[in-house]
């Protein structure tokens, strides 16, 4: 799962952002500490930062220029500074991108997942059709596939199996599902994960894939 960094220090906008990107399956690292941020920055190694112009202490000129002595990360401004001289600045500096507040989210997803496509040509999450270890998922339809067999799902097992095989090699947690699909997991009962990855797990092995959802004790749920 890639790593986003949001140095923002308006909690809103900054809780915003984290909300939209875990949608996408995206990992929000949010800084509520602005001394030193380039240290947070090395500690967490993230694949994109999201950074504002103003912020405490030191602003985002100056950790962008911290940040460049030592990675070529990518780096999107989001900023309510938009003279032209900014955004020169902003890009004479080291960042791949600037976004002027307020921005629709959408639009930032977009510019991050074309960043992050063209830094580690990763697969286009906006692709039509997913396919992995045999199976394929038509996010049009809804419809998955096993050779030539077709599996029915039911909305909340498409939205499970989505999440699954983006995120393929990795372990997604029941958290993350749980919030993923029924948005406050608070009012939700444990077992209908259990209850819905079980039907899916069923489907596919009576399709032709046994084991293609695996479980990871404590952890949550992967496809190796």
């Amino acid at each position: 799962m890639f790593k986003i960094m949001i140095v923002e220090d308006d909690h809103t906008i900054a809780t915003l952002i984290a909300d939209a990107l875990s949608k996408w399956q995206l990992e929000p690292l949010v800084v509520t500490d602005f001394a030193d941020v380039f240290a947070q920055f090395q500690t967490a190694q993230p694949h994109l930062v999201l950074l504002d112009i103003n912020l405490p202490v030191y602003d985002g000129y100056h950790w962008v220029q911290q940040i460049r002595t030592v990675s070529h990360v990518p780096v999107i401004f989001i900023s309510s500074r938009n003279t032209n001289m900014d955004m020169v600045m902003a890009m004479n500096l080291g960042a791949d991108d600037f976004v002027n507040k307020p921005f629709a989210t959408e639009v930032l997803l977009a510019k991050i997942n074309a960043l992050l496509r063209r830094t580690y040509n990763y697969a286009d999450q906006n692709a039509q059709l997913l396919q992995h270890g045999g199976l394929s998922l038509d996010l049009q339809t809804g419809m998955a596939q096993v050779g030539d067999e077709a599996i029915n799902l039911s909305k909340n097992e498409y939205k499970l199996l989505q999440i699954l095989v983006r995120a393929h090699g990795q372990v997604v947690s029941r958290t993350h599902l749980l919030k993923a699909l029924w948005q406050d997991e608070r009012f939700v009962d444990d077992n209908t994960l259990t209850v819905n990855i079980n039907r899916l797990r069923k489907k596919i092995t009576e399709a032709g894939l046994p084991d293609y959802i695996q479980t990871r004790v404590g952890l949550g749920y992967i496809i190796p």
